[in-house]
């Protein structure tokens, strides 16, 4: 969380600037995604909907070609996740028994809640009969605590990713908090992680000089030895540093040292100490994705040498807990919905994004909006929600080539998946800034697909906190969602599809299969 991954881009979206499409293949995803940076000339137009025919009159014409041959990786099943800190653990656990948490898991079908972050390390630790609580301590972790997390676990269908503390060297009281996990947690235990971004140890002053993946390995030996002596089954995760730079590093040392389960990391594309500070021009902007399209490159190139699986189990937009009118706005959600999709076809096995229940000005996907509420589990879903909500429909497919073009700017992403009954999704976010010109995009599917359905996410404004919908609605105070129906319609003529997006906004489309008559 302390990282700041990428430095500061450059402010896009000045007015009458003008760029060339900048391409960029996720080669070894098989995916290739085209954005252009820039906003359209001054406009004084009224927000356009999703649902608008084609070639709208001003819009910028973008041409996009899905190639269908060579598919990637097919999402799993619980590619979708939250992260948590660890000094969270004992509040959310007990959100199984009252509250809407259980209600918004589901809402997003099988996932994966990851406890860890700094405090993992700093302010929590495990105590038992055997092991009295440390002095450096604020809180600790207790076998009750895992016993409500595992029936929040049971009744969300959701896993849990582990992290135990490996700052204060205590593998025997790493041993008993594993121990008590597996038995209060079964099968929901998904994994353990020891420590949080190790590779950042002595710089934060949590490690002498030399620190090193050697050193670190050994001591990850030692507690996986002391864990399996007293558990079976564990499988482990590792490296989680703070980002790509040092996964290149710290990533194939413990591949050759430790031989992971799961390798992991994390990312924030902003980082809460930069100057000028972050801000959502700089979220949005083209060279913010072209450099997180570099650091996926990264991650998944050690993944696919090793053939361990890579999960980023902690993300989000700035780094040090957000920051109030970035992180908590409508930009977040445009944000989430490419980066995730993007992590998709570069062929990673899933996302944790990070969050705060006792902070909705920060980055989280969901908090309590009061004390009262927190309490009692009956939480908010944040902007960045809704980003979740709308990519949960690409479990299970497989993403597929996308080439965009344009003679005139457009800060437009598009990512095309594959659906197991042969269809297609298509997510499309346009980062442009309200008053740029709506885009009007010529979708080439092929003759073989009919029309589609539009699921818009839209906001007021990118600045907007609240306002948040998806497909017409937004989320339920029992923290459940459902689209407006029927979805508004988009038609395919001679093998394209026609659609008119507005700037700052994103859309889900479910392309369906032409169903050949059969002769008799």
């Amino acid at each position: 969380m302390q990282h700041i991954e990428i430095p500061r881009a450059r402010a896009a979206g000045r007015r009458r600037m003008r760029r060339t499409v900048i391409a960029f293949v996720l080669a070894a995803a098989g995916a290739l995604a085209l954005v252009a940076s820039g906003v359209g000339e001054d406009a004084d137009r009224a927000r356009t909907s999703a649902s608008l025919p084609p070639a709208q009159s001003g819009a910028v014409p973008i041409s996009v070609r899905i190639t269908l041959r060579h598919p990637g990786r097919r999402v799993p099943p619980r590619f979708l996740g939250l992260s948590f800190e660890a000094s969270s653990l004992p509040q959310i656990a007990t959100y199984g028994a009252s509250g809407n948490f259980v209600r918004l898991l589901r809402s997003l079908g099988p996932g994966l809640l990851r406890f860890g972050g700094v405090s993992a390390d700093t302010r929590i630790a495990w105590t038992d009969a055997a092991t009295p609580r440390p002095a450096w301590t604020s809180s600790v972790l207790e076998a009750g605590d895992l016993r409500r997390l595992g029936v929040l676990a049971a009744r969300s269908g959701w896993r849990v990713l582990l992290t135990v503390g490996l700052a204060h060297y205590e593998p025997l009281a790493a041993a008993r908090e594993v121990r008590e996990a597996k038995r209060a947690l079964g099968s929901s235990l998904a994994g353990v992680e020891i420590g949080n971004e190790p590779d950042a140890f002595a710089r934060h002053g949590l490690r002498p000089l030399p620190w090193n993946p050697a050193v670190y390995d050994a001591e990850v030996r030692a507690y996986r030895t002391a864990i399996r002596r007293l558990s079976h089954g564990i499988r482990f995760a590792s490296p989680g540093v703070s980002g790509s730079h040092s996964f290149l590093k710290w990533g194939p040392a413990s591949v050759r040292g430790q031989r992971p389960a799961l390798l992991t990391g994390h990312h924030y594309p902003l980082g809460c100490h930069q100057s000028p500070p972050p801000s959502i021009a700089d979220l949005l902007s083209e060279q913010t994705r072209h450099l997180e399209a570099i650091s996926l490159v990264r991650y998944l190139s050690v993944s696919r040498r090793s053939r361990i699986p890579f999960r980023m189990d902690e993300a989000n937009s700035v780094s040090c807990g957000g920051r109030a009118g970035v992180s908590d706005t409508f930009a977040s959600a445009l944000w989430a919905s490419d980066y995730i999709s993007q992590a998709m076809a570069a062929g990673a096995t899933g996302i944790n994004l990070q969050g705060n229940p006792a902070n909705c000005l920060g980055y989280t996907p969901v908090c309590g909006s009061s004390p009262a509420y927190l309490q009692a589990g009956v939480l908010t879903a944040r902007p960045v929600w809704y980003a979740l909500l709308l990519t949960k429909g690409l479990i299970g497919d497989r993403p597929v080539r996308t080439s965009v073009s344009s003679t005139q700017p457009a800060n437009v992403a598009v990512r095309a998946l594959r659906t197991p009954n042969g269809g297609l999704h298509i997510v499309i976010v346009d980062e442009d800034p309200p008053g740029s010109r709506p885009v009007s995009l010529s979708l080439h599917v092929g003759r073989r697909f009919r029309a589609g359905s539009v699921l818009e996410l839209s906001a007021p404004s990118p600045q907007a906190s609240a306002g948040v919908t998806l497909g017409g609605r937004a989320v339920a105070r029992d923290g459940s969602w459902q689209a407006l129906r029927p979805l508004p319609r988009a038609a395919v003529r001679a093998g394209v599809m026609g659609l008119t997006m507005a700037p700052s906004s994103a859309v889900l489309l479910t392309v369906s299969r032409t169903h050949s008559r059969r002769r008799g």
